[in-house]
């Protein structure tokens, strides 16, 4: 092993442990409903986030995909950017990436040394008051704005991990607040109404000078009522799919499919997506229309719009991973997710015999996932993915056969063999279909599609 190799293996080694020693603190599922701690933080620090201008997303579903694709069209125009996103598939520093490249092990590091000292300092006063230390999340998000400011970007991309008014990434005033389709999902901490849950998410929308933009996807009544109030009251403009903007035109194409988008700045024409599903289309919308009004609101250039959209990866989003037999990886993991999944299997792939891999985590509602599936799934395996949160396979076994039935639901623990054995269920039937028109599709959780990547080889940091 040469010189370099081995100091980029130590800090990987270095990297890595600097990871579990913030992972031991309280996971970022278990939330404290207040931005206070990590302010505090983040005063020390300086207020890092207050050093590059920013986009602020929320949302329940299509969040990550719509992040990659602003972060792409804002770096195709010159600008040198960051993008925290949540969850990572396979290594935390995905969450963190600086001109559309995951922040390296040094980096990571480095961060991490630089203010460590202040994180020890908020975790004594908060443990002196009673409270518990800074979670997962919290430091998190400090990190990813640190690293930012000492990038420096000129502009983030920024990902709520969950809701919005007492997420640790409210902490930033952005100029434009994008929300991506709402439904119910983490209703313990989001409530169980739309209203609720979209009186939460409206959180991020700011009173700022100048006024802030609110880019929102076309939702459901209730929840589109709380976001134009919301608005009103904190004096942002409201720039909506459906009145102001749409998608004019899509077409299914090989690799992907060919858009037009009609935004704020006019109409841009036979856009190439190499994403599926009419959702990933909804979601390029939000991107342009985001771009656009980070700019002013008039038109891009269509050579920036062009290549940026072009170069655009959602990994584990309809992704396939391996062929003969089609195996695809999805992160879907609530019914909103299923919906889509569904609707793009019925659009995009013309499956003779879909047999399906199914994991989902214990605070899921998996009935209402598995009803969505089961019109298109003639069998599934069920199985679960590696983690404490997981439901196990044989309690989502019972729930799946009240569902499906008995006959049409298979046990497997372990996904590989959960994988294989679903394989083998979608290639029987005649003999002249076996190979072709079979698939397999694996979902029901983010961590699982990113266990199911890692069976096939692709569990590289994505750098994209």
């Amino acid at each position: 092993m040469t010189k370099r190799n081995e100091d980029r293996s130590a800090l990987e080694r270095e990297a890595d442990e600097v990871y579990r020693s913030i992972l031991a603190r309280a996971p970022e599922h278990r939330i404290e409903p207040t931005i206070a701690r990590v302010a505090s933080l983040l005063d020390l620090l300086g207020d890092p986030q207050r050093s590059f201008r920013a986009i602020h997303l929320t949302g329940t579903n299509g969040k990550t995909s719509t992040a990659r694709m602003i972060e792409r069209l804002l770096r195709e125009t010159g600008l040198r950017t960051g993008r925290f996103t949540s969850p990572h598939l396979h290594n935390v520093r995905e969450r963190i990436a600086i001109d559309g490249e995951s922040i390296s092990a040094a980096q990571f590091v480095a961060t991490w040394r630089d203010i460590e000292p202040y994180v020890a300092m908020v975790d004594a006063e908060l443990e002196s008051s009673g409270q518990a230390r800074l979670n997962f999340f919290e430091v998190l998000t400090a990190l990813g704005f640190a690293a930012f400011a000492d990038a420096p970007v000129e502009v983030a991309v920024v990902e709520v991990g969950m809701g919005g008014e007492w997420d640790s990434t409210n902490t930033l005033d952005a100029e434009v607040a994008v929300f991506a389709p709402i439904s119910r999902d983490h209703e313990r901490w989001l409530g169980h109404s739309l209203a609720e849950i979209a009186e939460v998410k409206s959180g991020i929308i700011k009173a700022t000078d100048p006024a802030q933009v609110v880019v929102t996807a076309s939702q459901p009544e209730e929840a589109a009522e709380v976001i134009a109030r919301a608005a009103r009251e904190r004096g942002a403009r409201v720039v909506a799919e459906g009145f102001d903007i749409e998608v004019a035109n899509r077409v299914v194409a090989v690799g992907g499919q060919l858009i037009d988008l009609r935004g704020t700045g006019g109409l841009y024409t036979e856009i190439f997506l190499p994403l599926h599903g009419r959702h990933q289309a909804h979601n390029a919308l939000l991107a342009l229309t985001a771009v656009e009004q980070f700019f002013g609101g008039g038109a891009l250039d269509a050579s920036v719009v062009e290549a940026g959209f072009a170069d655009v990866t959602s990994p584990a989003r309809l992704e396939v991973v391996r062929r003969s037999p089609t195996v695809l990886v999805d992160a879907a993991h609530n019914p909103g997710g299923a919906e889509a999944l569904v609707d793009a299997l019925d659009e995009v792939f013309a499956f003779s015999r879909l047999v399906g891999v199914i994991g989902v985590m214990a605070d899921k509602d998996a009935e209402a996932i598995l009803a969505v599936l089961e019109p298109v799934l003639p069998e599934i395996v069920v199985t679960q993915a590696s983690l404490d949160r997981a439901m196990p396979a044989d309690e989502l076994a019972e729930v799946a056969r009240d569902v499906f039935g008995e006959d049409r639901v298979h046990v497997q623990p372990s996904l590989p063999d959960a994988i294989s054995l679903a394989a083998d269920l979608a290639e029987q039937g005649d003999d002249d279909r076996i190979g072709s028109g079979t698939g397999v599709i694996v979902a029901g959780s983010v961590i699982l599609a990113a266990e199911a990547r890692a069976v096939f080889g692709r569990d590289k940091p994505d750098a994209r």
